[in-house]
């Protein structure tokens, strides 16, 4: 018996130190292959469903061998959710002697030049962003990581955050005069001291994209590298291999180059006139954009006449900024900072420009004041799957959503994964007597505009039948999820919880305090969350969770694909849905303990060839397309005490 399966059983380390643990097959089968994974240095695929213990499956190996490890996951709650509870107790119990270090992008960190520079300029600023500064400061003199999420006086979203918060763009390094100082510098000694280090994927993969070989200055080198949450990799991928350029990114160049001039740099007034041009023009390259917040794709929208024409303006107002930069190089070391800022952030627009290079997708998306202009890789395959292969260390990849059916093509070709051994274990949960999954009859079809009352009348009928529990509605759009709130608002008397109202931690918390709530979300609701009891015995799914059509990434793929003489529903778009079902489905049942019932109001899931697929990859519910059977199923279950 190895030295970690030996961890597992009866009598082992676990079952001494954690109360209640129980040994489970499917998780002592995925800490072996981890094991040998570790051991042989190669690549490791599995689908561990809710309730194997996938976390404890693969931080056992992880902690009980000497190796450097670097554990990433697919949200920052999530890091911090593993750093914070379930990695102590376990690394006491299997080993006391290693050091664990949590490591974060750098917009988490404050910045204290920044900060100071903030100070300077106090003046200029609103009045509620000096207010939200004089907090900052009183803060800073209390912490001792920097780490603006520990930081409750403020929320969230705070104005003033990106004022106090460096990025690539805006941080001067080694040349920084409060460097010594630095929490982002002390947080990446840690990791670079510590046996692991737990960060989150997009941290991962922004650090190999700025270095492009081996690992770069954020993540330190290791002998294995384990993601949980893996189903997110693809995507977040392609973002970190492309290229974009925001107003926003230019406006802040602008502004922070005003700021020189104003404090640093009085007599040059050039900087200012300059800055202040591309300013304006900035405001009037929105304009060109439709006035709702949208994504389209860009290579239609660059032809149009006035389009191209403003994106030729902005290009000479930054190449005015430059000019007027270099002239005074040397002079301040912030100013030379902004000179490569702006040198960069030119060749990326003029780069933008040139749409009609093949292999990438090119699209924009705009908010109520800015645009953003992207070019993202339509596959990562190639360049991650050489890194992996040429980086010597062991990768473990793992979510309770990878396989489609029973095969992981879709997730490992998508990451360019050919040699790596692939494990799916199934839930030990007794789904066929703990839930039971309708698809009703006599819905209107998804696309319908009867669809949003027929889906209200459902929700009242479930609050009525599901008394002592909890009911999450999960939307595939933002509008559907609007228009149902405000219709629901008036027919139930259950506390009402709708994403957007207050930050997701809030709702979540209050959402399973009261037991009896309903909860309305879109896509961040349906995976990441982990509402255990009677507090969510129903989760409602108002279609399938198929992508937009005029999602201009998937519009790329979808054009890709028939070029090859591929089917790109086949290819990309059914496989993508059923990972996302499989996600959201997931939300009900997430302890042995669980009742409830799942109701996915898209009969598609019948009619379809493909609903067969779905149907497949979903865990094995008690099934029936009578909505009034799964009431009184919702009806019987108990109290709770």
């Amino acid at each position: 018996m190895s030295k970690v399966t030996a961890q597992f059983q009866k009598d082992g380390v676990l079952a001494q130190t954690l109360p209640g643990f129980q040994p489970r097959d499917a998780q002592i089968a995925m800490a072996q292959a981890v094991e040998r994974a570790m051991l042989k240095r190669s690549q490791l695929v599995v689908e561990a469903e809710t309730g194997t213990g996938k976390t404890f499956a693969y931080l056992v190996p992880t902690l009980v061998q000497q190796k450097k490890v670097i554990i990433s996951t697919g949200t920052k709650a999530l890091q911090e959710q593993l750093y914070h509870r379930d990695l102590p107790a376990l690394r006491d119990a299997l080993a006391p002697q290693k050091q664990v270090a949590l490591l974060k992008g750098r917009a988490n960190y404050l910045c204290l030049h920044r900060m100071n520079q903030a100070f300077n300029q106090a003046g200029e600023l609103a009045r509620d962003l000096q207010q939200q500064l004089v907090e900052v400061r009183q803060w800073a003199q209390r912490t001792t990581d920097g780490d603006i999420g520990t930081m409750n006086v403020l929320p969230e979203d705070a104005a003033i955050i990106p004022f106090v918060t460096s990025t690539v763009d805006n941080c001067l390094g080694r040349d920084c005069p409060d460097y010594d100082a630095c929490y982002l510098v002390k947080a990446r000694q840690r990791a670079l001291d510590a046996d692991m280090v737990v960060v989150n994927h997009h941290l991962f993969f922004a650090d190999m994209a700025l270095r492009n070989v081996g690992f770069g200055e954020l993540i330190p080198q290791a002998d294995a590298i384990v993601f949980d949450e893996a189903h997110q990799l693809p995507d977040i991928a392609s973002q970190y291999f492309g290229e974009s350029v925001s107003s926003r990114q230019l406006q802040e160049l602008a502004h922070e180059i005003k700021l020189i001039y104003l404090t640093e740099l009085k007599d040059l007034r050039q900087l200012e006139i300059a800055a202040s041009k591309l300013l304006v023009s900035l405001q009037d390259w929105r304009l060109v954009f439709p006035r709702d917040p949208m994504r389209g794709n860009w290579r239609p929208m660059a032809q149009r006449e006035e389009v191209a024409q403003m994106a030729a303006l902005i290009a000479q107002q930054l190449e005015f900024l430059r000019d007027v930069c270099k002239a005074a190089l040397g002079r301040h070391q912030d100013l030379d900072q902004a000179y490569t800022r702006c040198q960069q952030l030119l060749a990326k627009w003029k780069q933008l420009q040139e749409v009609n290079r093949t292999g990438y997708s090119f699209w924009f998306e705009t908010t109520t004041r800015q645009a953003t202009l992207h070019q993202t890789p339509l596959s990562v395959a190639e360049k991650f799957g050489d890194y992996v292969r040429d980086s010597g260390m062991a990768w473990v990849f793992t979510s309770a959503t990878l396989a489609v059916g029973e095969s992981f093509h879709h997730f490992t070709d998508q990451l360019g994964l050919y040699e790596a051994t692939t494990l799916c274990l199934a839930s030990p949960f007794n789904f066929a007597e703990q839930a039971m999954l309708c698809v009703p009859r006599y819905l209107p079809q998804p696309h319908e505009a009867e669809m949003t009352q027929a889906l209200v009348d459902l929700v009242e009928d479930v609050v009525t039948h599901n008394r002592h529990g909890g009911t999450f509605v999960l939307f595939t759009s933002h509008r559907m999820l609007q228009q149902v709130a405000t219709l629901l608002a008036e027919r139930i008397e259950q506390p009402l919880f709708v994403q957007g109202t207050s930050s997701k931690r809030d709702l979540l918390e209050e959402f399973t305090a009261a037991g009896n709530g309903v909860l309305l979300g879109t896509s961040s609701f349906w995976e990441g969350v982990d509402v255990r009891g009677a507090a969510l015995r129903c989760v409602v799914i108002d279609k399938l969770p198929f992508a937009s059509p005029d999602e201009p990434l998937l519009q790329a793929r979808v054009e890709d694909c028939r070029l090859r003489g591929v089917d790109p529903f086949a290819q990309v778009q059914l496989p993508q849905a059923i990972i996302a079902l499989k996600q959201g489905a997931g939300r009900l049942i997430r302890d042995a303990s669980d009742q409830g019932v799942l109701i996915v109001c898209d009969h598609r899931l019948v009619t379809k060839p493909y609903g067969g697929v779905f149907l497949s990859s979903l865990p094995a519910m008690q099934r029936t397309r009578d909505l009034t059977v799964a009431l009184q199923f919702l009806a019987q279950l108990e109290k709770p005490e």
